[in-house]
Formats: C-alpha cells, sequence, structure tokens
C-alpha cells in the first residue's frame, strides 16, 4: 500500500466511492479536489503560506482504496480541517492509515490543532476518530433549516461590511461566547478574520458583517456557500445587548436574497457556546428543524495520547459541509 497526492488519474476510481458516505455528495463538490496548477504551488510552499485544500489517495496496486481532503484553516493554517473522508465500505483500517499519515505529515510541517466534524449518524466514524485516531469530543454543532421562517418583525439589523481592523474584537467577541471548557480548542485569533487574499482558490465563499453600538461591535454575521445554493448563517453576539434574533436573520434573507432568487438557508447553532440554550429556544419557537447535528472532534498535535492496546496512533480534521437528500 502507499499514499500518494491525488491527480486526475484518480477521478474514476475515486468517484465510484463517494456513494458509501451515506449521502449524495457524489460529484457536488467534487470539482474542488480536481487538482490544477496552483495546487502544485500550495504543496510545496511552508504551511504557513497554504492557501487552498489538498487531498491524498491510498493505493494497493494501482486500485484506490480511499481518499482523505485537508484544508488550512483561513488565516491560520497550523489548525487543520480534514473535510473529506473517503473508503470502501467497512475498511476502516483504510481510514486510520490515511489519518495518520496527514497527522504525521503536518504535524512535521509545524501544524498543532486538527479538527474534524462527523454527522452523529455515522457511528462507526465517531468510533473510528476517538477509539482508533485517539480525537476528544468536544461538542455539537447544528445546522437549523429556515424553512417558511415567520418572525415578529419585518425589520433588518443595521449590519456594516466586515473590516480587516475589526478582527481583534471580532476574535474577543466569538471566545468571549465560548464556554471555558472547550477555550483551549476552539478559540480563534484575530487572523481568521481577515480578508483571505487567495479567497478565490477555496471550496467555499464567504460573507462577513459585523453589528456596533456607538464604537463596540456587539455581533457577528457570516454568510458561507460552497455551491451558491446552499447558504450557512453563523452568529456570534455579546451577552451584554439585548439583540433581536429575527433582525439579524432577516439581514440574512436580504442579503442573499439580494443576489439569488433561489437559495436555501440553514442556521448553524454552536452547543458550545454560553448563549446555546438561549438561541435554542429561539429556534424552536421560530418552527425551525434542526436537519443535521455534527460531533466536534479534536486533537491537539502538542498534547501527549495515553497509549494503548491496538490502537492505532493518529491525530484529526474537518469543517462544516451541509448534506441534503
Amino acid at each position: 500500500m502507499r499514499i500518494k497526492k491525488f491527480s486526475y488519474l484518480d477521478y474514476s476510481q475515486v468517484k465510484q466511492l463517494i456513494p458509501y458516505l451515506g449521502s449524495n455528495d457524489r460529484g457536488n463538490n467534487f470539482s474542488s479536489i480536481i487538482e490544477i496548477p496552483c495546487g502544485i504551488i500550495n504543496e510545496i510552499l511552508p504551511i504557513k503560506y497554504m492557501f487552498k485544500e489538498e487531498s491524498y489517495v491510498l493505493c494497493e496496486g494501482h486500485e484506490v482504496l480511499g481518499m482523505i481532503t485537508i484544508e488550512p484553516t483561513s488565516g491560520n493554517p497550523y489548525k487543520i480541517n480534514i473535510s473529506r473522508l473517503v473508503f470502501k465500505k467497512d475498511y476502516y483500517d483504510i481510514g486510520r492509515k490515511l489519518v495518520d499519515y496527514i497527522i504525521a505529515k503536518y504535524g512535521a510541517k509545524g501544524a498543532h490543532s486538527f479538527t474534524v466534524f462527523v454527522d452523529i449518524s455515522h457511528e462507526e466514524l465517531c468510533t473510528l476518530f476517538i477509539e482508533g485516531c485517539g480525537f476528544r469530543q468536544c461538542a455539537y454543532e447544528n445546522l437549523w433549516k429556515l424553512d417558511k421562517f415567520e418572525p415578529d418583525t419585518k425589520n433588518a439589523a443595521p449590519f456594516n461590511p466586515c473590516q480587516n481592523a475589526d478582527a481583534k474584537e471580532i476574535a474577543h467577541l466569538y471566545n468571549s461566547e465560548l464556554n471555558n471548557l472547550y477555550k483551549p480548542s476552539m478559540e480563534r485569533i484575530p487572523h481568521e478574520y481577515f480578508d483571505n487574499v487567495f479567497a478565490g482558490f477555496n471550496s467555499c465563499y464567504k460573507n462577513r458583517y459585523i453589528l456596533e453600538f456607538g464604537n463596540k461591535i456587539i455581533a457577528y454575521l457570516s454568510i458561507t456557500t460552497v455551491d451558491n445554493l446552499n447558504f450557512i448563517v453563523d452568529l456570534s453576539t455579546c451577552d451584554g445587548y439585548s439583540i433581536n434574533y429575527d433582525e439579524l436573520i432577516n439581514f440574512a434573507i436580504s442579503e442573499i436574497s439580494r443576489k439569488k432568487s433561489k437559495y436555501t438557508i440553514f442556521i448553524k447553532h454552536r452547543q458550545y457556546a454560553k448563549n446555546a440554550d438561549k438561541f435554542e429556544e429561539y429556534l424552536h419557537a421560530r418552527n425551525l428543524n434542526c436537519v443535521q447535528t455534527q460531533c466536534v472532534l479534536v486533537k491537539d498535535f502538542y498534547k501527549p495520547i495515553k497509549e494503548t492496546e491496538n490502537v492505532m496512533q493518529t491525530f484529526s480534521f474537518g469543517e462544516n459541509r451541509i448534506v441534503t437528500n
């Protein structure tokens, strides 16, 4: 067996593995992993300059048995997300080998944290990452579908476009939202809120906005899409202010509807935030449905993991992707 960089020659074999993911991801985002010239440049750069996702395949002879895709966190490439893991049905050892390879390769380059988001319906994958790879289960993230939304008000919050100068305050706002238990693994640095110079090479597109009261930022909103059809809205709010969620979501709807006539909107609900229960009550009150729950699994490369018998040491990955049926 050998692991190598994904190339055009592997396309047809890897595409046949997609149905084992249990979703119709087959081909929806597959073009994002096809090798292009800038990907070759990305591979030879030091990790601090990485700007694009990379994919690797595990082969036995000429047969492709699995594939893994990683992408650096925008503004902090030392935090690696493994966004795609594909292998033949029940070939979990292949998954462990691919993860082990990624951890060794990027850990040697200086990566210190690896994250993966796993749908709770994939119990075997959770077991693979936690028991086989030494991940810690941090918390959960939910996606709520904004279907037939009926707010109490038609007003939209007066958000402004986010600037790089706002990054430090936004990072503080986000980190202050985190429950203390999750801060070591989930905290963000200001550079993660900077405009990405290489955004055009990424598989997703993000718009970012801030809501101010006086000279203080009291809310941050991002709208992310990977296909220009499904949009994820993520909110960070300050506990010290009375903020109307209806107005925040109305703003997101108005921004998306200005550019698209057909779209589906999902609201991200982070259960590791201090206001998670309050926000969930609001979502229920608006008769919205939770359509996806993902486990947030983290492995910090610099933390020693106790060795246990018959456990292959590996490390970690991930970012949200919408799965539609």
